[in-house]
């Protein structure tokens, strides 16, 4: 194997290749990327057992063949390079290991045969769809934020994404929720999606979908399912994963429907207000919004700091009403509100919030409160 590349391109597909290898691996191929020079082109392949990256580039190409390097390695070592370099590698060179040359740098690593590199694609996926990359980024930006973290409730751990009939529409939904709050929001369903009951995508593979929608001129991705794995196909990318095997709760039950007192509210002013009340809460990351006749007040007390508040005016014509939350998780939610304004609707102070963009009907959040 020996091929010329621009420093550039191999510098991009290393950074997409590596972000996928496990820093700390038992199984040492793990910790290497496969490269392989094909007539027409270099494929790069990275896995850990449960999500598979696979780009191919333009090089080139002197010699085919095929090998395994240390990904992080190869990768530090291409990031330092001088800009507009060429880099040429050579496997095997004249002591059997992968030869990186560019300039008057020179590289030796050591490596692994491709015969013990796991693949983990190539099962048939039934269920085939395209999205436009504008709305992928979009639904995966208004619902990455509330997955899970807690390794207990694994099927919390990504995105759940099934079909659904909203009386004669038919939707994609898009649900995320780690037991404090909840972002459900909807898409048009594509054509070749109507069959699929409900997936659950890892947290991992959704974070590394969204890095490649960025460094991507693709105008479509095209999505590919079955039972068990999930494949998004972006030009010249390729990324598979295994999807999460465990049934998904019914979240519909903790969208609230009877919240008989409403508060409208300007976005911006409501997340200044948060942002600056929180500086006084960031230990217990706890403050209250209190509603009253055309205003609220938002407060915060630390017994070892002091206290903060702020009101602002708003649409609110019920009885008063003091409601607990995290700042945090309530700015996460206003973050991704696209309207000015924002209707917060709640039946009581220990009940469940539910958060509508009075701009875009296709999105849903629920907050729990907090009790302050």
């Amino acid at each position: 194997m020996k091929f010329v590349i621009e420093r550039a391109i191999l510098l991009k597909t290393l950074s997409h290749i590596q972000s996928i290898v496990e820093k700390r691996n038992t199984i040492p191929v793990l910790s290497n990327v496969r490269i392989e020079a094909m007539s027409d082109g270099i494929s790069f392949k990275a896995t850990d057992m449960d999500t598979e990256i696979t780009e191919i580039v333009d090089a080139k190409i002197n010699e085919t063949g095929a090998t395994t390097a240390p990904a992080h390695m190869l990768y530090d070592i291409v990031r330092k390079l001088s800009d507009g370099s060429d880099v040429e590698l050579t496997y095997p060179d004249d002591k059997g290991q992968l030869a990186i040359a560019s300039g008057r740098s020179k590289f030796v690593l050591s490596t692994i045969g491709v015969e013990d590199f796991p693949v983990i694609s190539g099962d048939k996926l039934p269920i085939n769809f395209g999205m436009q990359r504008e709305e992928l980024k979009d639904v995966i930006d208004r619902t990455q934020f509330a997955v899970s973290t807690e390794e207990t409730r694994y099927y919390l751990n990504g995105l759940y994404i099934h079909a659904k009939n909203e009386g004669s529409t038919k939707v994609l939904r898009i649900v995320a929720t780690d037991g404090h709050r909840l972002a459900c929001v909807e898409s048009p369903l594509p054509n070749g999606a109507e069959n699929l009951s409900g997936v659950i995508i890892p947290r991992k593979t959704i974070g590394e979908i969204r890095k490649l929608l960025d460094d991507t001129k693709a105008e479509s991705i095209n999505i590919s399912l079955s039972d068990n794995k999930v494949r998004f196909a972006l030009d010249e990318v390729i990324l598979t994963s295994k999807l999460i095997d465990g049934t998904y709760p019914d979240y519909e039950r903790v969208i609230p429907t009877d919240t008989d007192k409403v508060l409208e509210v300007q976005v911006k002013e409501l997340a200044n207000a948060v942002d600056r009340v929180s500086v006084v809460a960031e230990r217990t990351r706890a403050i209250k919004m209190g509603m009253e006749d055309g205003k609220v007040v938002v407060t915060t007390t630390s017994p070892d700091l002091g206290s903060a508040s702020e009101e602002i005016d708003a649409k609110y014509d019920n009885a008063p009403l003091e409601i607990g939350y995290n700042f945090r998780y309530l700015l996460d939610i206003l973050s991704e509100i696209k309207g000015e304004s924002v209707q917060i609707g709640f039946s009581n102070e220990s009940s469940p919030t539910v958060i509508h963009d009075t701009s875009d009907t296709s999105a849903i959040y629920v907050l729990m409160p907090m009790r302050v």
